[in-house]
């Protein structure tokens, strides 16, 4: 009898966890999970280092949200989203190939993660326009990758520290941006940040060339109100919007137009963000026992 009654509770996990897989990881997911745990060869991160930690954390699903909006800043690496990302068209196609090639890049093998790096770099290689106010911009100005690495990274870096399983202690810390500056490396950056305190000052540094502009706030606008979503998940997908907002610098929230509302994020977004979270990271994971059942 315990056992027919453990049942319900473990196909609902199997339900969700697998929806959430199909959304995040493609139609080539089981395929690609494969490859990169199961293919023998040195890897560019060691298993216990705190960047496989970071990118296979629950918290990866708010601070990916949040990094977009915080990209969304610069007026000439927005322009090359809008005009070639194909966000809108296909916002999951979008999803799937960012997280595959964090996948290939921390868990997989060393050539499989050069592979990932030069498929990125060609596509970027092929990106050239001009924004809405006539600024050039192409997709591998190494200066535009820094940017798009550093905002990256340190969303990544918040939201593990206010919603992953295990927060870092400041050693660990740095060594995520460091293990993290391996990659921006292999992209094109010239010099990615490889400490905390370098990481902020970079972020620092960039403010004055970013602006909210028409194009950035109609992106923040379709992420966070007008998401490719069925109904029944849009309020958990709410609740994911409300923390990766409330984890953005507060400089960040007007030029999108976001309000500021301490208390309320205080007192609302950080317990849903906590809630969605803890959900999903419960959803994903497969005790053993129910492997081999």
């Amino acid at each position: 009898m315990d056992r027919l009654d453990g049942l319900a509770p473990s196909r609902a996990r199997e339900r969700l966890g697998d929806a959430l897989f199909r959304h995040v990881a493609g139609p080539s997911g089981a395929e690609n999970r494969a490859r990169i745990h199961d293919t023998p060869g040195p890897r560019w991160f060691a298993p216990e280092e705190p960047i496989c930690r970071v990118h296979g954390d629950a918290s990866m699903f708010v601070g990916g949200l949040s990094a977009l909006l915080l990209q969304s800043l610069h007026p000439r690496a927005m322009a090359a989203v809008e005009a070639h990302s194909g966000y809108r068209g296909d916002p999951w196609g979008r999803l799937q190939r960012t997280s595959t090639f964090l996948a290939f890049t921390t868990y997989g093998t060393a050539e499989d993660a050069q592979r990932a790096v030069d498929g990125v770099r060609a596509v970027h290689a092929r990106i050239r326009g001009r924004s809405p106010d006539g600024e050039p911009y192409r997709a591998d100005d190494p200066h535009l990758l820094e940017w798009v690495h550093v905002a990256e990274v340190d969303s990544f870096l918040r939201a593990h520290q206010r919603y992953g399983a295990r927060r870092l202690d400041a050693a660990e810390c740095d060594a995520y941006v460091a293990s993290a500056a391996r990659v921006g490396r292999a992209l094109g950056v010239p010099r990615p940040p490889r400490t905390a305190r370098e990481l902020a000052e970079r972020i620092e540094a960039f403010r004055p060339e970013l602006r909210g502009t028409r194009e950035a706030r109609a992106a923040a606008r379709f992420i966070l109100l007008r998401p490719p979503l069925p109904w029944p998940a849009r309020p958990p997908y709410a609740m994911l919007a409300a923390a990766a907002v409330a984890l953005l610098p507060p400089w960040a929230r007007h030029p999108l137009g976001l309000p500021l509302l301490p208390r309320t994020e205080r007192w609302c977004a950080a317990p849903a963000g906590a809630a969605v979270t803890s959900t999903i990271r419960w959803a994903m994971h497969r005790p053993p026992a129910a492997d081999g059942a």
